[in-house]
């Protein structure tokens, strides 16, 4: 076998299905992990993992939701018995739902109508049960896989986590109060659990991705004749006056993977994000 970056690691990659954790799957597989692809919906696991087997890596699939503990429990033992081993852990299952997302900036009177009137859902007229699960998925769904694979990396005495966390992650953006929140928690979490494992030799850090285009958020910010409006107003604000591209976050991942590289590195959150946070707007 001819000597790669991560050859003798296994990695489990959460959200595997989604279009930047299987791009960072695809990757590890390609620099020689044998990777593990955990995600609710097998037909797009599948897919990701026909893209690794069709250019020679190995993977497994785990078909489990992040906020299942027994079921994320089950993924460990199907890691252990497939591989023997946990080396990496990338937790990027998560995301938002329309409705825990406001269609106003502000408050608006109208919002206090109705509960959704389909032209004005403010704060006040938001779905509580969608707003919780949204902060479900993305905080619980990312403390359970580190509770569950992140024991195995601690008896072993060695490991790195990466969280996914977002633009959120530092400062609140508009419309997204729910996923704002629980991304902030994120950060905050990575930045306990890195000061917990230390001493058992693993090591844990995030990355917060600016705007990447995917299915969801091409409907958001694009339209048939260029940006929409929210669209515009992300460009506006970022520098490189561009949306990211999945492989770009590849660098910052095995960067933070490499214990030669960044051995002396836990508990940070590396913003990937065109200079979005550098720009005051003003």
């Amino acid at each position: 076998m001819p000597n790669k970056k991560w050859n003798n690691k296994v990695a489990v990659v959460t959200g595997a299905g989604g279009t930047l954790c299987s791009e960072m799957a695809r990757q590890l597989a390609a620099d020689g992990a044998r990777v593990v692809l955990l995600g609710r919906t097998r037909e797009k696991l599948e897919s990701t993992a026909a893209d690794i087997r069709s250019a020679g890596g190995q993977c497994a699939i785990a078909q489990a939701d992040v906020t299942d503990e027994a079921a994320v429990r089950a993924a460990v033992e199907t890691t252990l018995t497939a591989y023997g081993q946990v080396d990496f852990l990338i937790n990027g299952a998560g995301g938002n739902q329309a409705a825990a997302v406001t269609t106003v900036n502000t408050y608006d009177p109208a919002e206090l109508n109705g509960r959704d009137d389909g032209q004005t859902r403010g704060f006040f007229n938001l779905d509580m049960d969608t707003f919780c699960r949204v902060l479900e998925v993305n905080t619980m769904g990312t403390v359970i896989p580190c509770h569950a694979f992140g024991r195995v990396m601690a008896e072993r005495g060695s490991g790195a986590i990466i969280n996914i966390a977002s633009m959120n992650s530092f400062r609140p953006l508009s419309r997204v109060g729910a996923y704002g929140m629980a991304k902030a928690g994120v950060a905050n979490f990575t930045q306990w659990l890195a000061t917990y494992l230390a001493p058992a030799g693993v090591r844990v850090n995030a990355i917060a991705p600016g705007f990447f285009l995917n299915d969801r958020s091409r409907k958001l910010l694009l339209t048939e004749e260029g940006y929409s409006p929210r669209g515009e107003s992300i460009i506006r604000q970022t520098p490189m006056k561009r949306f990211g591209e999945a492989p770009e976050l590849i660098g910052c991942m095995n960067w933070l993977l490499d214990d030669e590289a960044a051995g002396f590195m836990t508990g940070v959150t590396i913003p990937v994000d065109g200079g979005f946070l550098a720009d005051s707007g003003v």
